[in-house]
């Protein structure tokens, strides 16, 4: 079967399935989805519909991006608005049945939002919603409208019209497209896509390959994986059209195996792809040959960096090594190679289908397009967000995000995973684009954006990072291997109350230092957190160093706990769940902390009853309290 008849059929399926008079029911079934409740809904949603008798058609589908709100389904009614349900639970998804299915009641107060023609009262566009109306789809285009395991569906909505279009143009002709689109690697480093595909183009060697690095593994990180979950042949159509430009005819797809699911609903597209004539000899009969091979990495970060990754797809320790030559010229095996991100891919398959000028018309005059966030820490609505280059930091956190929850102040937003960099309140108004981001200290990274509020410690969050960093360093070049180490030490110090008024200067020196001498970009970019604290933050450095003091309340060695005498209603509930018996005093006795024997773990004043509120939480100056316990005096 050609392409066209595969394409046919697909459409008509697809059409068939639009127009059917059954009611039909899309369940976000991605890892979110599932870590929330979505097998347990989904049971309770096959069990009403045999228990009413009510024939449905089920699709289980990626994550459309509201993480928040999962689990999530988008029921479908015949000639009606398909209407968006969120935050399920199985008695919840049962009254939506008897509401919606049999009374037809939309139950406004549940919904989230209509997609489709027409309008429900009482109920918003979902597209109008402040979480997705500044959003652009690009790379997430397909994510929770298509079944990812079917591959009608993806072909059906514009899949491998891409291929077929390049595949009718000559090798140097899709690579001058993919320049004009003016799209950089979203992998990190942002380098020009279209460049790096010549460079590998023009190297001599008849064997070259190409990889879709899929390691995410940054703390927060969850853009490739959702993606690979939710539309995996918008992946596989990237990389077959960047092995055609290149000349390849092998490619790797280099995934954590921390990700089953992605994992599952890859091998099931290539599966697909191979009995549809996409993969493998003569694909749509243009004598292009290539084949995809799935390497599953063992969780190391420093796996990230293109050429640790090519050394544990060889069999070997991943490692980095010094570059020239790269990839370009002596990648795997020795062979020209070209690796890019997840995200990158599949932007690939879009700007083929629609033209580089289509997406050129998205982002910046230097960051064309649009990039994945995921949007995670101290924000409302966490989730997957795709927004167009530009945007600000504060569009993405306020109106995307919500903003911080329970009214709090935002302190920083730190975008680029463990390796990037803090962005203080007083900068949102960034435009999220790779120079602007750079110029601030941060880097865009792969997509990662933790928010953070004011209850953060600057100090001990940039120790979280760096602990994180150091620990998944190879250790091969001596400035990564013992910088690092030496940079969490100081940090170590300083949140222990041990710092020295010279600690902040070496830090910066050691950071500077590491950054200019590390081997690879993990080493390279590990200080960036350590710089940007110190350069927004400096005063919490001070406090800390020199008050012994923590405003946040996070560093345990400069925190301490007292019970009020004038509080305290003697009780005896702290003294009895106290692990290391640290609390003095009998009934009706006001309680005194012993501070030598207290482990500072926070029990006492969890369990305090709140009408007393007589425990409380310090950093600096101490308490004016009892030595002793001394009869109560409060009236309860």
């Amino acid at each position: 079967m050609n392409f066209k008849e595969v394409k046919t059929q697909a459409s008509s399926q697809w059409e068939a399935m639009q127009d059917s008079d059954k009611i039909r029911i899309l369940i976000g079934m991605g890892t979110c989805g599932r870590a929330a409740g979505a097998e347990d809904v989904l049971a309770a949603l096959n069990q009403k519909l045999a228990e009413q008798h009510i024939q449905a058609e089920i699709l289980q589908v990626g994550c459309i991006g509201l993480c928040y709100a999962e689990p999530l389904i988008e029921l479908v009614k015949p000639s009606k608005p398909s209407i968006f349900y969120g935050n399920l639970t199985p008695e919840l998804v049962s009254e939506i049945i008897e509401d919606y299915l049999i009374a037809d009641n939309p139950r406004p107060d549940l919904a989230l939002g209509t997609r489709g023609e027409g309008t429900l009262e009482g109920i918003p566009r979902l597209f109008d919603l402040p979480v997705l109306k500044p959003q652009v789809r690009i790379s997430l285009r397909n994510c929770g409208n298509i079944d990812p395991e079917n591959i009608n569906h993806y072909i059906a909505n514009g899949g491998y019209e891409g291929l077929a279009k390049a595949l009718k143009m000559n090798p140097q002709e899709v690579l001058d497209e993919v320049k004009k689109s003016g799209l950089r690697g979203r992998g990190g480093a942002g380098f020009p896509t279209g460049v790096k595909w010549q460079f590998c183009h023009d190297a001599p060697g008849d064997i070259k390959y190409v990889i879709c690095n899929a390691d995410e593994g940054d703390p927060g990180a969850f853009m490739d994986r959702a993606l690979l979950e939710g539309d995996p042949h918008a992946v596989l159509e990237g990389i077959l059209i960047g092995a055609y430009a290149i000349g390849a005819t092998e490619g790797y797809i280099y995934i954590r195996a921390e990700y089953p699911l992605a994992i599952q609903r890859l091998r099931i597209a290539l599966e697909q792809m191979k009995k549809c004539g996409l993969l493998g000899k003569n694909i749509m009969n243009s004598g292009f040959e290539f084949h995809i091979k799935i390497k599953e990495g063992a969780g190391a970060f420093v796996c990230g960096e293109e050429t640790a990754l090519m050394a544990s797809i060889e069999g070997n320790r991943g490692m980095p090594r010094s570059r020239p030559p790269f990839p370009a010229q002596s990648g795997l095996w020795g062979k020209p190679t070209n690796i890019n991100n997840v995200e990158t891919w599949s932007n690939i398959s879009a700007i083929l289908q629609r033209g580089a000028k289509w997406y050129a018309s998205y982002g910046t005059e230097k960051s064309k397009g649009t990039k994945n966030f995921s949007l995670a820490g101290k924000v409302v609505r966490t989730g997957l967000v795709e927004v167009p280059m530009g945007i600000t930091l504060r569009q993405i956190v306020n109106d995307i995000g919500g903003g911080v929850p329970e009214g709090k102040r935002l302190k920083a937003v730190q975008t680029g995973g463990p390796s990037g960099g803090f962005i203080p309140a007083n900068l949102l108004d960034l435009p999220v684009d790779y120079e602007s981001l750079a110029q601030a200290g941060a880097i865009m990274g792969s997509g990662g954006m933790v928010v953070m509020d004011e209850d953060t410690c600057m100090v001990d969050m940039t120790k979280f990072f760096l602990t994180f960093t150091q620990a998944e360093s190879c250790g091969k070049c001596i400035p990564c291997r013992w910088g690092t180490k030496q940079m969490l030490d100081i940090l170590e110090d300083i949140s222990s109350g041990r710092g020295r008024p010279d600690d902040i200067e070496l830090l910066q020196e050691l950071a500077e230092s590491v950054k200019d001498n590390s081997l690879c970009g993990l080493g390279q970019t590990a200080p960036n957190p350590v710089l940007t604290s110190i350069r927004y933050f400096r005063d919490e450095y001070e406090e800390h160093i020199v008050k012994k003091r923590c405003s946040a309340l996070h560093c345990q060695a400069l925190i301490s706990y007292y019970i009020l005498p004038d509080k305290c209603e003697g009780c005896m509930i702290c003294a009895r769940n106290c692990p290391v018996q640290a609390i003095e005093g009998g009934k009706r006795m006001v309680h005194v902390i012993d501070q030598d024997k207290c482990i500072k773990c926070g029990t006492c004043l969890d369990v305090c009853p709140s009408k007393f509120n007589a425990v409380v939480k310090v950093s600096g100056e101490p308490v004016a309290v009892p030595e002793k316990p001394v009869p109560v005096t409060v009236e309860v």
